[in-house]
């Protein structure tokens, strides 16, 4: 890179624009949206659609709302030509759909085009020519007054052939693209744009469509939305346009040029799928469709089910949507922090109870269900999450209700395994942690045979447990059959003193055969608090071995710091 860029590089122009407006407004309705996936997109493929992905695409562009969908540019090859003729003549374009085709001002072109369109119900022509001072130097080695002839031309020969189309029953809107408009000169850019008008006299009842693009961006997005300000209010017969923006995204603000753009008085959005496009791509519809919804405005598409949408554009083009595309990337509804995960949870829970009217939930832009997706690819959990997500993934997919005091127990000790195995890990994976930790311990003590019985609410407790191998067998009295196994154990089996802090259980599935969840918090004698879990389909006998879990745990787990949690005993198999 140059230490002094400027003597290579320079800055755009700012636009001389007076009492700018744009910047006070705000979006309160969907523009009109063009797809241009299956030309513009298609054109960036490195191996382009073939005609059963274009038609698969274009179902899939239907499904979603499009009204105005540009199919190709049929005067190029007979790849293009053939799909055109497909749709049409196999009746596969719906009567509210528009198809639109892009042609340069050439006549052989242009005649071509018109071919391939005989028989459609509604269609737009898209002219277009470049304009810009670098295509007319480098390219065309033409002056203005002959840039404009071209263009001038071009639409004559569309003109010319407009009413043999229309009688047929085919309607037809006509639009025009000076190509690198945000490069051009402003004036020059409405005096070829308004050429073509006086060839095309567009009337408010039959308008016409000028496509201003920022074919390569080359500033910034408010830079465009000036650009566009200029020319709406300098454009004559404005009322017999649609002001259309296409836009790129070489600077990375596709999506801001266009929507200043739109706050600037465009009527009209041409962009692709996700953004594919050459270079850098195209304006993603997605991100701005869902920017409106987002505000509360139907964008009036329907993305309800954007993984199946994606599925099909990886499939039709061979492109894969980035991980963090917003919207559509598997990871935009992910959290790995942990103090995010617990914000996530907490808002859902809110959300869920029925406590707000309107969307408020910390780090989630939009309810992932609206677009499709579940809650439960919303948390997912690595070395840089905490207890909330732990805890979250554990009731979500299994319905462990972990208790506050055990999230904050097992969420360090779940992080410490994650941290060694250095990747992220699933829920099935935190399960078996969790069982591994709390359900599975049976060492040094492991419960043999239980039995007890309450008469005037003092329960006798028989059991016997193995100690080591060892089978001891055990007594013991108590004011329920928790207590009683507790006396039982400190007096017989040489366990040190406890006593049980908390106890907590739960269901963990419906049905007869439903298994029950107990969680119980010791205290020892030297002041540590351990949580032990058991599993069983009685409640009374999970419970006793949630009671081995914890003391099989407190022997087995060092005095740790206060306040540190001790590590755990040996690590999880990679």
């Amino acid at each position: 890179m140059l230490r002094d860029p400027s003597t290579k590089y320079r800055a755009f122009p700012q636009v001389p624009l007076v009492n700018r407006q744009w910047p006070a407004r705000t979006l309160s309705q969907p523009p009109i949206w063009c797809s241009v996936d299956l030309r513009d997109g298609n054109q960036a493929l490195a191996v382009p659609m073939n005609v059963s992905q274009k038609l698969e695409l274009f179902d899939a562009l239907v499904r979603c709302g499009f009204k105005e969908i540009e199919i190709g540019f049929p005067s190029a090859s007979n790849t293009e030509f053939a799909f055109n003729r497909r749709l049409i003549d196999d009746g596969r374009i719906p009567d509210h759909v528009t198809i639109q085709c892009l042609v340069q001002a050439r006549e052989d072109l242009i005649e071509r085009t018109f071919e391939s369109l005989v028989g459609a119900k509604n269609v737009i022509v898209h002219l277009y020519n470049s304009v810009s001072p670098a295509q007319r130097r480098v390219v065309f080695g033409l002056e203005k007054p002959e840039i404009i002839k071209l263009a001038v031309r071009g639409a004559t020969w569309v003109q010319q052939r407009v009413a043999a189309l229309e009688a047929g029953g085919t309607r037809v809107t006509l639009q025009y693209s000076p190509e690198s408009f945000s490069l051009t000169e402003l004036e020059f850019s409405r005096e070829i744009s308004e050429a073509v008008m006086d060839v095309w006299q567009p009337t408010p009842e039959r308008k016409m469509i000028l496509n201003l693009p920022d074919t390569v961006q080359i500033a910034g997005p408010n830079v465009y939305a000036d650009q566009i300000e200029w020319m709406v209010t300098h454009l004559k017969n404005r009322e017999s346009l649609v002001i259309s923006l296409h836009t790129h995204n070489d600077r990375g603000t596709g999506t801001a040029a266009t929507e200043l753009g739109l706050m600037a008085g465009a009527d009209r959005v041409e962009g692709t799928l996700f953004g594919n496009g050459e270079r850098t791509g195209n304006l993603d519809i997605v991100n701005v469709a869902m920017n409106l919804y987002m505000q509360g405005i139907d964008p009036r598409l329907d993305f309800s089910d954007l993984n199946a949408l994606r599925e099909v554009y990886e499939r039709c083009t061979g492109m894969s949507v980035p991980p963090r595309q917003p919207y559509a990337g598997e990871l935009v509804f992910t959290a790995f922090s942990g103090s995010h995960q617990d914000a996530i949870k907490k808002g859902l829970n809110e959300w869920e109870k029925g406590g707000r009217s309107h969307w408020d939930v910390p780090y989630l832009t939009i309810d992932p269900a609206d677009l499709g997706r579940e809650y439960r690819e919303v948390i997912r959990v690595n070395s840089q999450s905490g207890k909330g997500g732990v805890a979250y993934l554990l009731e979500s997919e299994f319905g462990i209700e972990l208790p506050k005091e055990l999230q904050r127990e097992f969420g360090p000790l779940a992080n410490d395994e994650v941290d060694r195995l250095g990747r992220e890990v699933s829920a099935a994976e935190l399960q078996a942690m969790f069982w591994k930790e709390y359900i599975d311990r049976t060492s040094p003590c492991e419960l043999h045979h239980f039995h007890v019985d309450g008469v005037d609410g003092v329960f006798r407790c028989r059991a016997s447990v193995l100690m080591e191998g060892k089978e001891v067998k055990i007594e013991g009295d108590g004011n329920g059959p928790i207590a009683a196994f507790v006396t039982a154990l400190v007096h017989h089996a040489r366990v040190p003193a406890f006593t049980v802090a908390t106890f907590k259980q739960q269901s963990l599935s419906a049905g007869t055969e439903a298994s029950a969840l107990a969680f119980i918090q010791i205290k020892t004698n030297d002041e540590r608090h351990i949580w032990g879990a058991g599993v069983d389909t009685n409640i009374e006998l999970a419970s006793i071995k949630a009671v081995i879990s914890a003391v099989n745990r407190a022997a087995t787990r060092p005095t740790s710091p206060a306040g540190a949690p001790p590590p755990t005993t040996a690590p999880l198999p990679t």
